[in-house]
């Protein structure tokens, strides 16, 4: 049984040939009243990105993900490995609300926010059409043989994408490693600071591939999110849609004659100009209808708005819609599974606005030390514990010290007495307690202990005492 034409497309990709060779996408440079838009909203987030890493809040940088000392800030706010759990959370608020984002709009989030999208075609293909020229240039220039003109101009243009890509992975690392450390390994000069350099190096040679080899590329096969838009989106979802109904009508497509009446003819309003195959940055035909490659980019609907203009014909022949509004007219409805992710992602929002409102910016744990039995000093019985104190606020704590409540007792600290916590610091010691055994009535008293900074109390801990089962 033979394939129908208009569905071989789902057998192969845009960017494959027949023989299964990368075919080379060189889109027409877009233009239009929403390229006009996504320029704006690409340059402002683009400025966020790069400057996110280098904001403060409270002495704490805006965004960080330091995985190998597993700190994190989010909005300025320190998360530590203790809160890993409120970390997860906002990840899976993430997710889920990305999740109804694309059940609703589609895959608009790749093509006018995702970094990826943003750095091709806003910076480096940007950079491509001022050097090599628009789409026909750039096929000439593909074609012919290696002369200087050719030479010339791929030269300048890998040298400024390496120099983009350098400067990309210098934000990534101060990203990872935070803003602070890259200044200080800046200035002590990368001789001093070589695993941080090679690091730099792998970055800036990952992003170069990406962004001068492999490109969409990364949207079409690489990225999990395209592949988790296939159970998402369903004929209710707005995407960027050919109106098939009026483009195709009852003798479908046809090139534009100004001498015949084209609305008495049955001819579709598609005049098969291909402009919106030519200025797609993925290289697929909208018109085959909603594809995972497509990224709602909107370049189709600019130029087929621009073509429909210039034949006399309505705009809108690509727009978003929903396949239902373009087969049935039917309105936008919040169906039921819309609602379910919007109640899903409210409450996971509720949860973690209450962890962190709950959230201390100290944390103090005291505990006895594994594998050690109480002693006999007098009437006194002794227990020794390690102590733990996290700083996470952007303050210096100059004097702790701790305070039994509700016994009486002795609390002593092992070696340095003047205890001190930086800021975003930690601080790890050893302290004894004794309390009299007439106090004790069981084996196993319970302890609230108070940490003071100073005359301040900035947290309590809980812990145990251990004492024999009788005195008598």
């Amino acid at each position: 049984m033979s394939k129908l034409p208009d569905e071989a497309f789902r057998d192969t990709i845009g960017t494959i040939d027949e023989e299964g060779h990368r075919k080379f996408i060189f889109p027409k440079k877009p233009s239009g009243r929403f390229y006009e838009y996504r320029k704006w909203v690409s340059y402002f987030l683009l400025i966020i990105l790069v400057a996110n890493p280098f904001l403060k809040i409270n002495g704490n940088q805006f965004m960080m993900f330091n995985v190998l000392e597993r700190r994190f800030n989010i909005f300025g706010f320190p998360f530590w490995p203790q809160d890993f759990y409120l970390f997860v959370i906002s990840m899976i608020v993430g997710v889920v609300f990305v999740i109804l984002f694309t059940v609703i709009f589609g895959r608009i989030f790749c093509g006018w926010i995702c970094p990826q999208t943003i750095f091709l075609e806003m910076v480096f293909r940007r950079i491509e059409y001022w050097i090599e020229g628009d789409r026909g240039a750039q096929i000439r220039l593909e074609k012919q043989e290696w002369n200087a003109e050719k030479i010339r101009k791929k030269a300048f243009k890998w040298s400024i994408f390496l120099i983009i890509s350098f400067a990309i992975a210098n934000v990534f690392l101060a990203y990872l490693i935070s803003s602070d450390e890259l200044i200080i390994m800046i200035e002590e000069g990368p001789e001093n600071h070589i695993s941080t350099l090679i690091s730099l190096f792998i970055f800036t040679g990952v992003f170069y591939f990406i962004f001068a080899w492999f490109r969409e590329q990364v949207c079409i096969i690489a990225c999990p999110y395209g592949r988790l838009q296939g159970v998402l989106l369903d004929n209710k979802s707005i995407n960027v849609a050919y109106d098939f109904v009026r483009g195709e009508k009852e003798l479908g497509r046809a090139k534009f004659n100004k001498q015949e009446d084209r609305a008495a003819s049955g001819k579709g309003d598609c005049i098969d100009c291909k402009q919106c195959v030519h200025v797609c940055p993925t290289g697929i035909d909208i018109r085959n209808g909603t594809q995972l490659e497509c990224v709602n980019c909107t370049a189709c609907i600019d130029e087929c708005d621009t073509i429909m203009e210039g034949v006399g014909l309505p705009k809108g022949l690509i727009r978003f819609a929903s396949e239902d509004e373009i087969e049935k007219n039917s309105k936008f409805k919040f169906t039921a599974r819309m609602k379910g992710y919007s109640a899903v992602l409210f409450i996971l929002i509720g949860i973690l606005a209450g962890l962190l409102f709950l959230r201390t910016d100290v944390e103090a744990v005291i505990l006895r030390l594994p594998g050690q039995l109480f002693q006999h000093k007098g009437d006194n019985i002794s227990n020794i514990y390690t102590f733990k104190i996290i700083n996470k606020t952007s303050n210096d704590f100059n004097d702790i010290h701790f305070k039994l409540v509700g016994i009486k007792g002795t609390l002593k600290v092992v070696g340095e007495q003047d205890l001190k916590v930086p800021k975003q610091g930690m601080k790890n010691g050893t302290l004894f307690i004794e309390i009299n055994q007439n106090l004790l009535e069981d084996d196993k008293t319970k302890l609230e202990i108070e940490v003071y900074d100073g005359n301040k109390k900035i947290e309590t801990s809980r812990t145990s005492f251990l004492s024999p089962r009788s005195f008598d």
